[in-house]
């Protein structure tokens, strides 16, 4: 076989470390970059945060001086720009990396945990009935007993351990009955919150009409209902009902409302609390009939550059070593400028799909607009990746509630005059069709598909299904109601 040499011509798109760096920041959350610029703090001596709006004046009108600054003189001989072969690591010795590169790697691990423990911190369904287990005098083998039994209670509250279980999970050495296992169990189902530990729903709803008056209207009734007739209110055959109850259309509704008016999940009152908390990263408000977007200054880093470090870089001292300085000096700067490039970005995609969905904000859902990524990436001329990241986990405060600015962002169906509806609209529209409705004869999904049509709106009844399902509202035959 021959060797020979061929010259070929070809391009390449390659990413600058600079670009790389400024794409990274721009797919992080608030937190994450928080976390990010606390690491940049941490590990480059060139960077320090501003403390007070003073400060913050003063190093605004200092950056948007005409006239270099000192520290820009320190570093012209920097260069502005790197091989775009060249990886960022190759030419700074950076601590600090993004959470999500290093799996292997435990620092990284430390930061998920810290943007995990930013959720509010609540007890839990079985540290609440530990809790009470403590407080609840029981002999030694009944307390091992009753552990077994809240081991075995869900999320829901509901016991789903048998009592061959709970037995077996004491060990050989101790030989309980089931008798034994049902006392523990009753003195449990007296713990807060009422009907915890039950084995079924009938048993769970009892459980809480037992502490109800026993001159509670409706009562005797109502347990009866649950005892013997509790699949029957559950398919809504209000027919049979009056009739096994022998009670009138008005009697028997106020049993039900008597029965709706407890917790089918008592466990759900414990675990439900967990509360997590969303900070805006812009605002959306209307001034002089003009809706403007600005960014939430309480979350935009307050970082700069340290002065009287950078003029360390001019001394001719042979001690200090002026290329590890130069480093840092000029990390930093990339670093604040890829930090005010992700602002930018962010204040510009805010603003334009503001501007595409005002009547959204003006009117609700239902004048939502069919919006896609492709449209803002063309009015911006950006990529649509860049539109993507910089609309994940970024949150927009607005009049009518906090949304996620990818939410902005629909599919559309034809109408029938030729123009287009945004399926977030669609659902806003059966949602209202469903509150609006005769419970007594609920919408079914194909006559709230013939309503639709009437508005020019041509949508498939399993469209309807899909999207009524999606807002979680039961089918027509579980919305009926008595008159």
């Amino acid at each position: 076989m021959k060797q020979s040499l061929q010259l070929r011509f070809g391009q390449q798109i390659t990413m600058t470390p600079q670009l790389q760096q400024a794409i990274r920041l721009l797919q992080l959350s608030t937190l994450e970059l928080q976390l990010e610029v606390q690491q940049a703090l941490d590990s480059n001596i060139m960077l320090e945060s501003i403390e007070d709006e003073y400060e913050i004046e003063f190093s605004n009108e200092e950056h948007d001086a005409s006239e270099p600054n000192e520290i820009d003189k320190l570093i012209e001989d920097i260069p502005t720009e790197l091989a775009t072969d060249s990886e960022w690591e190759d030419i700074y010795d950076s601590p600090f990396t993004p959470p999500n590169l290093s799996a292997n790697n435990q620092e990284d691990n430390n930061g998920k945990d810290f943007l995990l423990e930013q959720s509010s911190i609540t007890e839990t369904l079985q540290e609440h009935l530990y809790w009470q287990l403590d407080l609840t005098p029981f002999t030694e083998i009944d307390h091992a007993i009753a552990i077994a039994i809240i081991n075995g209670i869900d999320d829901d509250g509901y016991l789903q351990a048998s009592f061959e279980d709970i037995a077996q999970s004491l060990g050989s050495g101790n030989h309980v009955t089931d008798k034994e296992i049902e006392t523990v169990l009753r003195r449990i189902q007296h713990f807060d919150p009422l009907g915890i530990g039950s084995r079924s729903l009938s048993e769970c709803l009892t459980l809480q009409l037992a502490q109800y008056d026993p001159d509670t209207p409706w009562l005797r009734e109502a347990k009866i209902l649950i005892r013997k007739y509790l699949p029957l209110l559950g398919s809504h055959d209000y027919v049979k009902l009056v009739k096994r109850m022998k009670l009138t259309r008005e009697e028997l509704r106020e049993v039900i409302d008597l029965i709706q008016s407890l917790n089918p999940r008592p466990g759900s009152i414990i675990n439900n609390q967990q509360v997590n908390y969303i900070t805006p990263d812009v605002y959306a408000k209307k001034i002089k009939n003009n809706w403007q977007v600005e960014l939430n200054p309480e979350i935009s880093p307050k970082i700069r550059i340290n002065s009287q470090y950078a003029g360390l870089v001019k001394q001719k001292d042979s001690n200090i070593d002026i290329s590890n300085l130069k480093n840092h000096l000029q990390e930093a700067r990339w670093f604040i400028k890829s930090l005010k490039s992700r602002q930018d970005t962010l204040l510009r995609v805010a603003n334009c799909i503001v501007q595409r969905q005002t009547g959204f904000l003006d009117y609700g859902e239902e004048a939502m607009k069919p919006l896609v990524l492709h449209d803002i990436a063309n009015e911006l001329e950006m990529h649509e990746s860049t539109v993507s990241r910089v609309t994940t986990q970024k949150y927009l405060h607005t009049p009518r509630g906090i949304f996620e600015l990818k939410y902005f962002f629909s599919s559309h169906v034809s109408t029938n005059n030729g123009g287009e509806c945004s399926s977030i609209a669609i659902r806003a529209m059966i949602k209202k069709l469903i509150a609006n409705e005769n419970t007594t004869k609920p919408f079914s999904d194909s006559k709230i598909a013939n309503l639709l049509a009437d508005m020019g709106i041509k949508v498939a009844r399993r469209t309807v299904a899909k999207y009524r399902e999606a807002m979680v509202i039961p089918p027509s035959n579980e919305r009926k109601r008595l008159e």
